[in-house]
C-alpha cells in the first residue's frame, strides 16, 4: 500500500498518511511555465496498491488535470491498482441535464478518470448518488455522519435539539442522522432562481423555541444557508447552526456566514480551506482523515467499508 498526494489539499493527506503511520511517496508535481502540470515519481510503484489523494476543489480544472495526469504517470509506472482518493468530488452538481442544450458534467468527469487508468474511486458525500452509477469501476462513497454525529454529541446542547435539512434533496441526510442522534427532524421548503439564489417559502416542522442543525453536503455562495437561518429564527427557533460536509465557501460566502443568523459553521477538511474561511471565528472544521484513512486500509485489506457506517 502506497499512498500519493496531490496539490489540492496537502495538509489533509499528511494526515490521512500519519493516521495510517505511513510515509507519503516521494514525486514532484509541479507546474512549467506556461501551467501545464508535471507529475515524476521518485520510488518504484511497480506491483503497489496505491491511493492517489486529490479533491476536485478550487482552482477545480488545475486540480481535475492533476489528477488525471498523475493517475496516468501510476498506470505507466505499473502500479498493481489505483485507487483515486477524492475526498470532494468537483462538478457533481452537474450530475444531470438542468435545462436544453447543457451538459452532464459530472458523467464527464467520471469518464476521464475511468480512462485516464484508476481502477476504483474513494469519495466522500457525493451530491447525488446515482453519480456512483456513472463509473465503470467501483465507487466507495463515504458518509460524513460518523464525524457530525461524535462532533454534535461532544460539543453541542442536546436539549430541544432539532435536525432540519435545507431542501428536500437532503431529507435522506438530516434523517439519518436525527435518527443516530435521537431527535426531530424539519425540513426547509425552498424554492431556487438562478445558481448559488434560493427564496425559503415555508418550514416544515415547528422549530420554535428549539436549537437547529441545519446538515447539508455543500456550502457554496452559503446564500442557501444564511437564508435558511434567518427564516429558521423568524419561526421562533432558539439558535441555528450549520454541519456542512464539504466547505466550498467560494467569494464572499465566509464573510457572509460571519454576517449571518448562524451561530457557528462547521465543515470538513474535505477542502483546503481559504484565507478568509480560515480566520472567520463562526466557523470551525472537524477532520475526516480517520475516516477516509480507515476507508483506505479496509480497501488495502479487502474487508467491508460498509460496516463504518453501521
Amino acid at each position: 500500500m502506497k499512498v500519493l498526494a496531490g496539490n489540492s489539499n496537502r495538509p489533509l493527506a499528511e494526515a490521512i498518511a500519519a493516521f495510517l503511520n505511513m510515509p507519503l511517496v516521494d514525486a514532484t508535481i509541479r507546474r512549467f511555465s506556461d501551467m501545464e502540470v508535471f507529475v515524476e515519481i521518485h520510488e518504484n510503484m511497480r506491483g503497489e496498491d496505491v491511493f492517489l489523494i486529490q479533491s476536485a476543489s478550487y482552482p477545480a480544472n488545475d486540480n481535475v488535470m492533476e489528477l488525471l495526469i498523475c493517475i496516468d504517470a501510476l498506470r505507466r509506472a505499473s502500479a498493481r491498482r489505483i485507487t483515486a482518493v477524492i475526498p470532494y468530488f468537483g462538478y457533481g452538481r452537474q450530475d444531470r441535464k438542468a435545462g436544453p442544450r447543457t451538459p452532464i458534467s459530472a458523467k464527464l468527469l467520471a469518464n476521464l478518470i475511468t480512462v485516464a487508468g484508476a481502477d476504483r474511486v474513494l469519495t466522500l458525500e457525493l451530491h447525488a448518488g446515482q453519480i456512483q452509477g456513472f463509473f465503470d469501476i467501483p465507487v466507495d462513497n463515504l458518509f460524513s455522519a460518523p464525524v457530525f454525529v461524535k462532533d454534535i454529541r461532544e460539543n453541542f446542547d442536546h436539549d430541544d435539539m432539532m435536525i432540519v435539512s435545507p431542501d428536500a434533496g437532503g431529507i435522506v441526510r438530516a434523517r439519518d442522522i436525527a435518527k443516530r442522534l435521537d431527535a426531530d427532524l424539519a425540513i426547509v421548503d425552498k424554492r431556487r432562481g438562478r445558481g448559488g439564489e434560493s427564496q425559503v417559502l415555508n418550514i416544515i416542522g415547528d422549530v420554535k423555541d428549539r436549537r437547529c442543525l441545519v446538515i447539508d453536503d455543500i456550502v457554496d455562495s452559503a446564500g442557501t444557508l444564511c437564508n435558511a437561518a434567518a427564516a429558521l429564527i423568524e419561526s421562533g427557533a432558539a439558535s441555528v447552526t450549520g454541519h456542512i460536509t464539504h466547505g466550498v465557501l467560494s467569494g464572499g460566502a465566509a464573510a457572509l456566514v460571519s454576517s449571518s443568523k448562524l451561530e457557528q459553521l462547521t465543515i470538513t477538511d474535505s477542502i483546503q480551506r481559504s484565507e478568509a474561511v480560515r480566520v472567520a471565528q463562526s466557523i470551525r472544521v472537524v477532520t475526516i482523515a480517520p475516516l477516509i484513512g480507515e476507508a483506505m486500509r479496509r480497501i488495502a485489506d479487502e474487508s467491508s467499508v460498509s460496516s463504518l457506517f453501521d
